[in-house]
């Protein structure tokens, strides 16, 4: 690690949901493998360990009841790769089974609707002991699926001994996926201990709106985002300012493109190799750390956090 102490992260949600692909999904969302060429998660380890960086890769676990064997060799690849793979999850793809198998009622799909603690910390805590088991590590992080979460989410995470959560976003916010969220890009913990490390996000102000419009620090840029250049060019060029601290979003599919279903495809190489441009100016700039790195980093005072934020402000309305 270089010693700047200005950190960044690359994290991967790393999923193969039902609607992105028409079949084979794991093999075209995550590994990217398609008829004129592939571009999934190969491909970004490879372009990282071009400048020796190590990412994120959470693993959306849920997948496990669609495609039980390939995603346990998913998450084997990656930990054998020295990557650092942590908790993801879409249960909204889940059957009624893995609710009424466990003793619960069918409870509803979005997580940032859930209103009992106890079906937040099954759930997270079913999926951390699955991902343990196949890593041999402790679990460290958790991002929800879209970003969908509410206080209960982060209790679960203290009850479940999982330190980090990787979910507080505007964009969601103003979205309605969660029920609030911080407009800071800097780490900070809750009132109950757990530490958030949001998004990092800017603020527009769309022309002819009134409205907030807040986009992430993604790859490739968000195409939904048509004033960007106008509004600053955040995203075209979204590390001048140099952030003290900077969480990069991409998908397992990030280099891939969408064809005229909404589906992944590989078009060219042209994003393999914007991603290698990126992550040449990361290397240049930043210590580029892991949620592993991110626990003994803060752990020896060198990741100071912003002041605490009250969990109740994450509640569920009434």
């Amino acid at each position: 690690m270089a010693g700047r102490e200005r950190y960044a992260m690359l994290t991967v949600d790393t999923e193969a949901l039902p609607k992105r692909a028409p079949d084979e999904h794991v093999a075209r969302l995550i590994w990217g493998v398609h008829e004129h060429g592939s571009a999934g998660i190969r491909e970004l380890c490879a372009i990282g360990d071009e400048f020796r960086l190590k990412h994120v890769f959470f693993v959306d676990m849920c997948g496990l009841y669609r495609h039980p064997a390939e995603m346990r060799q998913v998450v084997r690849w990656l930990d054998e790769q020295g990557q650092d793979v942590q908790l993801h999850m879409h249960p909204e793809v889940l059957p009624a089974e893995v609710w009424t198998e466990n003793g619960l009622d069918f409870r509803p799909e979005y997580m940032n609707a859930y209103r009992q603690d106890e079906w937040a910390e099954f759930l997270i805590g079913h999926f951390a002991r699955q991902l343990g088991e196949l890593t041999g590590k402790r679990v460290l992080a958790y991002r929800a699926g879209s970003l969908r979460w509410n206080a209960s989410s982060i209790r679960a995470l203290r009850a479940i001994d999982i330190p980090l959560s990787f979910n507080n976003s505007m964009r969601a916010y103003r979205a309605g996926r969660c029920t609030y969220s911080e407009p800071t890009d800097l780490p900070f913990a809750w009132s109950n201990g757990v530490i958030e490390v949001p998004l990092t996000e800017r603020k527009l102000l769309s022309v002819g709106r009134e409205e907030e419009t807040w986009v992430s620090l993604t790859y490739p840029e968000a195409s939904r985002f048509p004033l960007l250049e106008r509004a600053g060019g955040f995203l075209a060029n979204p590390l001048r300012r140099k952030p003290q601290f900077s969480v990069v979003l991409l998908h397992s599919w990030s280099l891939l493109h969408w064809d005229e279903h909404g589906h992944a495809t590989f078009r060219d190489e042209r994003r393999l190799e914007g991603y290698r441009k990126l992550l040449a100016r990361l290397a240049s700039e930043y210590d580029v750390i892991t949620a592993r790195d991110f626990v003994d980093l803060h752990a020896r005072g060198k990741i100071p956090l912003a002041p605490a934020v009250d969990l109740a402000r994450a509640e569920l309305p009434a």
